[in-house]
């Protein structure tokens, strides 16, 4: 055997996970608030970057070259600086002046909070000094479904004041509207709507005190012998405690719980077929600073500052050409949705098929990764509303003759099967099961009571009347 050193010379393969191959696979799975917000970063940290100014700043540029090489007119042709302006027709048409309009004192920047509402209520309360500071530590303790979540001795500790007084104060509160609030349990919140409604039922207050637990596990027979009232009594007694509420601030705004959705494209139906139109407005259009383009010419390459500029310029070219191609591969992945799911825009939801990743990436050529990082945190705006484009990637059951059911319509049957139902009688999931089998639909009964559990749908037993 020859042992000796060669000099052999061989291609591989290699996939390596670049700084740019990284960004672009970041920018495809941003939604468009974020994709926004990145930008913006983006422009702060690569001077060469630069974004078009909107139409109303352009057509302000504009206006001032025209009226420089026009200082001599007396007139100005707007229409022709307006050509460009979405607000055109304004000057052809003018607009009607109505005798009465809506004065900016009309409207509000933000619906009031909790806090807001009840310190309001409080400055008109006939209380004492003392009692309305007290009041208004409680207040700024009370959650966002406006439970209290101080004890009373640690709030009479804190103020330095008597537990009596803290009570004096607490109680005030809880006659406030919205009814229930300030209460420091769920049965002291019921009991405070049920007695500011007026109603005098001790049966009703015992049911609320000792056995809400067993009326949320239909134990109605228990309830019965417990309180010796009838079957059908309990069954008054609950309907009269589902019109309370049970978290009576819900309604209240938060200024750190508004939450946007926009949509990255919207889908417009023009004759029989489905246009696909991407939403740009969110996102500026980049292009790369004159200045520093024409310096990087001027300079001498070896310099720092060529250096320096040419490897922004790399950065911002594959950050514009990273977008343009999360704008393309989004694009194709709607038009694919469109294509598999043309019933579901045509019918609704009956007409929701089963589709997976795969059927997607094998149709636009590219991998289930790359479908799922598009598909993430996207909406998009239909004719039938705005979508996660999440909602339809669904899973389906087998139906008698091989096709496909996808969950969403057997869901949407289901719901109406129980809307339909006896209320003395109410269907149990097997024979909600039996029934979908009759149709072709083959589905076992556990997954009919997850697909109900899914539809916040309780079960028969809670479900029946007496």
């Amino acid at each position: 055997m020859q042992m000796n050193y060669s000099l052999t010379l061989s291609q591989t393969q290699k996939l390596l996970m670049t700084p740019e191959l990284r960004q672009a696979i970041t920018i495809l799975q941003l939604s468009s608030i974020e994709l926004s917000q990145y930008i913006e970063q983006e422009l702060l940290n690569n001077p060469l970057l630069d974004k078009e100014e909107d139409s109303f700043s352009s057509f302000l540029g504009k206006e001032e070259r025209v009226e420089t090489s026009k200082t001599n007119e007396d007139t100005i042709e707007w229409e022709e600086y307006l050509q460009e302006c979405w607000d055109v027709d304004l000057l052809r048409y003018p607009i009607e002046k109505k005798e009465e309009e809506t004065g900016f004192e009309n409207f509000i920047s933000a619906s009031p909070t909790l806090q807001e509402h009840l310190l309001m209520q409080l400055r008109l309360a006939s209380v004492t000094k003392k009692i309305f500071k007290i009041g208004e530590f409680l207040i700024g303790n009370l959650d966002k479904n406006g439970y209290l979540t101080v004890e009373v001795e640690e709030a009479a500790k804190i103020l330095k004041v008597s537990k009596k007084e803290v009570e004096e104060a607490l109680k005030v509160i809880q006659s406030f509207d919205p009814p229930g609030v300030g209460a420091r349990n769920l049965e002291e919140c019921l009991l405070i709507q049920v007695e500011q409604r007026g109603i005098k039922d001790p049966k009703l207050e015992a049911l609320i005190k000792n056995h809400l637990k067993d009326l949320a596990e239909a134990r109605y027979s228990r309830i019965a012998e417990k309180l010796n009232i009838t079957l059908s009594k309990v069954q008054e007694l609950k309907d009269i405690i589902l019109t309370l509420d049970p978290k009576p601030a819900r309604n209240f705004s938060s200024a750190n719980e508004i939450q946007y959705i926009i949509p990255d494209a919207v889908i417009e139906k023009v004759g029989d077929e489905y246009v696909i139109v991407m939403n740009d407005s969110v996102t500026p259009r980049l292009y790369i600073n004159p200045y520093y383009r024409s310096l990087l010419l001027s300079e001498d390459k070896e310099s720092l500052t060529s250096k320096f500029l040419t490897r922004k310029l790399e950065a911002a070219l594959w950050l514009i050409k990273s977008i343009e191609q999360r704008r393309m591969t989004l694009y194709k992945v709607i038009s694919a949705i469109i294509e598999a799911q043309r019933d579901f825009f045509d019918n609704g939801i009956s007409g929701l098929k089963p589709l997976t990743l795969k059927q997607i990436a094998d149709k636009i050529g590219v991998h289930e990764s790359t479908v799922s990082r598009a598909i993430n945190g996207k909406y998009v705006q239909t004719p039938r509303g705005v979508f996660e484009l999440k909602f339809f990637f669904k899973n389906g059951l087998e139906t008698v003759n091989g096709s496909s059911t996808c969950s969403e319509t057997i869901k949407k049957m289901l719901k109406e099967m129980i809307s339909r139902e006896d209320p003395y009688n109410p269907l149990s999931d097997q024979k909600i099961a039996d029934d979908l089998k009759k149709r072709g639909i083959m589905i076992s009964r556990r997954t009919v009571a997850k697909y109900r559990e899914q539809l916040g749908i309780p079960s028969s037993a809670k479900r029946k009347r007496f």
